[in-house]
């Protein structure tokens, strides 16, 4: 992904002399053309700058529930962090070195022989979220106030637009001040799951479970979901889920 067409044939032509094998199935440059592919099409690695023509394609990773390995090319050194909280197999700054290409698509490739895209999640997760146990309470303002919720209060947790909310078991709504996949690391994987890009779901808020399209499975919550939203757990997460149910 690259908004300057220079830059992305440029690339192209680079990537191609290393690895005539490959194919470059699209040169995407805004936010909303991510989301729009990424949500419809298949692709093994994706090569991104960070600052596309309307944000960062952060905002797309969010919005897309594929895990995707990412190599990111670009001229901002300040969003590392950030990047690795993605399956970031490396951060290159601009301008391209030939060199420093070929050894990410080499380390790229290593992963993918030794390693299946499950287990590099598991140990990106890992690396990102290393601490002592799980959260135990939440504080969440309330009004002029504060409140602590008691993780076993919580029924579920989602992300729209940019913000993160955390639904009781009453059905009140909190917003927090963690993102999704931080998230992942504060909470007990044995009473929580992250089931598409949008939703991290407590097996006690499961009321219901039923068969959706390409072996998809949707949710019934309780408290209910807001306005018009599903709960459908994604394709990558479907297999995870159900072994998940069988602990």
């Amino acid at each position: 992904m690259e908004d300057e067409p220079l830059a992305a044939n440029d690339l192209e032509n680079i990537l191609l002399k290393i690895k005539p094998e490959f194919e470059v199935v699209n040169k995407i440059g805004s936010i909303k053309k991510g989301i729009d592919f990424l949500n419809n099409e298949k692709v093994d690695l994706i090569l991104s700058d960070i600052q596309l023509a309307d944000g960062t394609c952060f905002e797309i990773f969010e919005k897309v529930e594929r895990e995707i390995p990412i190599i990111f090319i670009t001229a901002y050194n300040q969003y590392a962090i950030q990047a690795f909280k993605e399956i970031s197999i490396d951060y290159i700054l601009k301008p391209i070195g030939k060199e420093e290409l070929v050894m990410a698509l080499e380390k790229y490739e290593k992963l993918k022989t030794v390693l299946n895209l499950s287990e590099i999640v598991a140990i990106r997760e890992l690396l990102i979220n290393k601490q002592e146990g799980y959260q135990e309470r939440f504080r969440v303002n309330y009004g002029d106030s504060y409140l602590s919720i008691k993780v076993e209060e919580i029924a579920y947790f989602f992300s729209e637009d940019r913000y993160t909310y955390l639904v009781s078991n009453v059905n009140k709504q909190h917003i927090i001040n963690f993102n999704l996949t931080e998230l992942e690391g504060r909470l007990d994987p044995k009473v929580f799951f992250r089931i598409n890009r949008k939703f991290i779901v407590s097996f006690n808020s499961i009321q219901k479970m039923t068969g959706h399209t390409k072996s998809r499975v949707k949710l019934i919550l309780a408290p209910p979901l807001p306005h018009s939203m599903e709960a459908i757990v994604s394709v990558e997460k479907s297999g995870e889920f159900k072994d998940w149910l069988n602990k």
